[in-house]
């Protein structure tokens, strides 16, 4: 979070927003509240009027800026996509990418750090993809096109490499090993997010990505 409390890259999108398009004051918090509404509550669930409310708008003065609900979440997360969210997403993979690992298992911890790191920091970030893009196709056609790409390529020049030196199998597809990775990773992630918030449990974050790692390393070693 910032000092503001607002998540870095809300920040960064409403100050590259307003930059880029002179942005009034108003405009600003309208799309702050939207983006903390559309994450809390969904698309569906967040009115123009508790948006509006938020913000310290009329709700009137919404529909000055967006014709409609679906404009102003189209104004928030295709300029989003297109400005922030891939260099946002890169450069926080960055470090993790353009590092030598001596083994898969060590370049899954690293990987595990990064993506832990990165949900607790933009919370809402992870909500609206979510909760958004399955229902809005010219969203995920976006962020297949734009973020997922890019970090794919990266990501599978990695896998090769570690299939060169002998410890993947190479008789699998890069693209299944990335598949299975990615999906264990990120059930992980999120599993680790909501186990944190139940009360009386028994999670045992240590434990758990051992065992993660493990079943990566000895499920796809040749």
């Amino acid at each position: 979070m910032s000092s503001n409390g607002m998540e870095p890259w809300i920040e960064e999108l409403v100050q590259a927003s307003a930059a880029a398009d002179k942005m009034t004051e108003k405009q600003a918090r309208i799309v702050e509240a939207a983006i903390e509404m559309f994450a809390e509550k969904g698309y569906s669930g967040a009115s123009t009027s508790e948006i509006a409310q938020r913000a310290g708008v009329a709700e009137g003065t919404i529909f000055r800026h967006y014709k409609t609900k679906k404009d102003l979440l189209l104004s928030i997360v295709t300029p989003a996509m297109l400005k922030l969210i891939t260099p946002f997403v890169l450069r926080e993979f960055k470090d993790v990418l353009n590092q030598e690992y001596e083994s898969y298992d060590l370049f899954l911890r690293a990987m595990i750090e990064n993506r832990i790191a990165f949900v607790q920091k933009n919370k809402s970030l992870i909500r609206i993809i979510a909760q958004e893009i399955p229902f809005h196709p010219e969203l995920r056609e976006q962020f297949e096109t734009i973020v997922l790409s890019q970090v794919v390529v990266r990501m599978e020049k990695r896998i090769e490499k570690f299939k060169e030196q002998g410890q993947i199998r190479a008789d699998l597809p890069t693209v299944s090993v990335l598949r299975m990775t990615a999906s264990t990773l990120i059930g992980y992630v999120l599993m680790r997010d909501f186990a944190a918030t139940r009360p009386g449990s028994a999670w045992d974050d240590g434990a758990e990505r051992e065992a993660t790692i493990s079943f990566i390393v000895k499920g796809l070693a040749p």
